[in-house]
């Protein structure tokens, strides 16, 4: 490794507060270019052809640090050097494998601020959800380490003639691709449950949110997880994930991003039918409104969890709630209700930051702009200012209600994944359902009610993977996470991970 490089990822730990870290970057006369993690060394590549992305700080819209497009002849390497490692991993005991994986956690849990702080720099979000998300990547590592010791079979009896049970291998060389929503979370689901059952890795953050990658690559080697295991390449999607996904000595993929993206995956695999493939999606999620959900004793609950789901994380998480339908008999009220708390409780520059890019930043303008031509109302918020790369301005949007929106609208219809919800009326639980499902997606849903029987009658019709009733995103790891439709397929959590990451065979053993 470079000195330059080394001096540059020492730095880089001792930023533990925001003002630490902004220093940090005032103080370099030139971005800094992030590494790959590849066979236990971190390197930027040197290849003539690699070509390096600007990766900008999304609350000021300066350049963070320079990100290399790993092109497909060293993609192909780093997978070989996984293909390496595998047989070897693939036979080291759960036993090891888990002390591994605690001592990822708890060099996590050490850098525990270091990580949040430069999360929250590299994204955009607040530095209080970082910690959050910082605090479940851990959980992701600890989790995993127990699980694998405690695993169960199944073993079946034919009477007088055998005695079969199953038996699970790792499946091989895994590709892991994960979003910049949430990208320390996201990277962690993927890499904790790959390495316990067994597997090796090629993991390929998001291009616009690398940073926290390359700090859990640094901690990867510190733990002394065995070269090769786990490689963690930087580049875009097109060029590197690309690559990736498509070469034959990938056994399967896990990755969580856009539909579009999932289904050329698909695509570039469809020749491959051995490979594992676990592909969580897009949403555009219903938050189901009840009248009694209203009622005195429950209002501020109700308020406050559809609140949470539409502008958690500036409503960059693929869970976020956007489509919220409300009984007629409440709905004004509820629109009344839901303004105000998002007005006093979500403010801009304090529980509301940055979206994650230039990009994204334009799209969503773009939806707040066919709202004003499509004459919806704004009840709080409006159509940001123009950006460009030459502004030198963060990426704010304020948060922002419509309602009079028409039901085919595309801001009915399209995930925006941004800080914008639309508010419509229902008049019965028939119809409530009808337009829940009046979605090609079908990841999430919430339900806010008091009535018991409608919990579970209203949660049985909802085509969603996770439903959620009078709460939001609390989930125990090993229950199954994965949508329905166009919000993708397979399921990851628990036993649920195991199936992605491990193949089964049966032995029959004559009596």
């Amino acid at each position: 490794m470079a000195l330059e490089l080394v001096e540059t990822l020492d730095s880089l730990w001792s930023c533990d507060t925001l003002d630490k870290a902004t220093s940090f970057l005032h103080s370099r006369p030139q971005p800094f270019c992030l590494p790959n993690y590849v066979r236990g060394e971190l390197s930027v590549p040197h290849s003539p052809s690699t070509q390096f992305f600007d990766s900008f700080e999304p609350k000021t819209g300066s350049i963070l640090c320079r990100v290399p497009c790993t092109q497909p002849d060293e993609v192909d390497g780093a997978i070989r050097h996984a293909r390496a490692a595998f047989p070897t991993w693939s036979r080291t005991s759960r036993a090891e494998r888990s002390r591994y994986l605690r001592r990822v956690s708890e060099l996590m849990q050490e850098h525990r601020e270091v990580f949040a702080v430069w999360e929250s720099i590299d994204q955009g979000k607040t530095l209080q959800r970082a910690r959050v998300e910082v605090d479940r990547a851990i959980s992701n590592f600890a989790y995993f380490s127990t699980y694998i010791l405690h695993e169960q079979t199944a073993a079946r009896m034919i009477d007088g003639v055998a005695l079969t049970y199953e038996h699970r291998s790792p499946a091989g060389v895994m590709a892991l691709i994960s979003p910049w929503n949430m990208p320390l979370y996201l990277l962690t689901w993927k890499i904790a449950p790959c390495v316990a059952f067994g597997c090796t890795a090629i993991s390929k953050p998001s291009e616009i949110t690398s940073m926290s990658a390359v700090l859990l690559s640094i901690l990867l080697r510190k733990a002394e997880l065995p070269p090769g295991v786990v490689n963690i390449i930087l580049g875009d999607g097109p060029t590197t994930g690309a690559a990736l996904v498509a070469s034959p000595l990938i056994d399967g993929v896990s990755f969580t991003g856009g539909t579009q993206t999932g289904i050329d995956i698909r695509r570039a695999t469809a020749h491959q039918i051995r490979k594992h493939l676990s592909l969580e999606l897009g949403g555009k999620n219903p938050t189901l409104v009840f009248a009694d959900s209203m009622a005195s004793s429950a209002r501020e609950k109700t308020v406050q969890v559809a609140a949470t789901a539409a502008f958690e994380n500036q409503g960059e998480i693929c869970l976020c709630g956007s489509r919220i339908y409300v009984e007629s008999a409440v709905y004004a009220k509820f629109v009344d209700e839901f303004e105000k708390y998002v007005a006093e409780k979500y403010i801009l520059g304090q529980t509301v930051s940055a979206v994650a890019s230039l990009q994204h930043y334009n799209k969503i303008r773009r939806y707040l702009q066919l709202a004003v031509e499509e004459k919806a109302t704004f009840r709080l918020g409006g159509v940001p200012p123009p950006l460009d790369k030459e502004s030198n301005q963060g990426y704010w949007i304020v948060p922002t209600i419509l309602t009079d929106v028409a039901p085919e609208s595309a801001l009915q219809k399209d995930e925006i994944f941004g800080p914008v919800v639309t508010i419509a009326p229902f008049e019965d639980e028939t119809e409530a359902v009808r337009l829940a499902n009046d979605s090609e997606y079908g990841l999430a849903a919430v339900i806010l009610t008091t009535d018991g029987a409608r919990m579970r009658r209203v949660g049985e019709q909802i085509e969603a993977g996770m439903v959620w009733v009078n709460c939001w995103l609390v989930r125990e790891l090993g229950t199954p996470f994965g949508g329905m439709k166009s919000s993708g397929i397979g399921r990851e959590g628990g036993q649920y991970s195991r199936d992605i990451f491990t193949v089964v065979r049966t032995l029959h053993l004559p009596a």
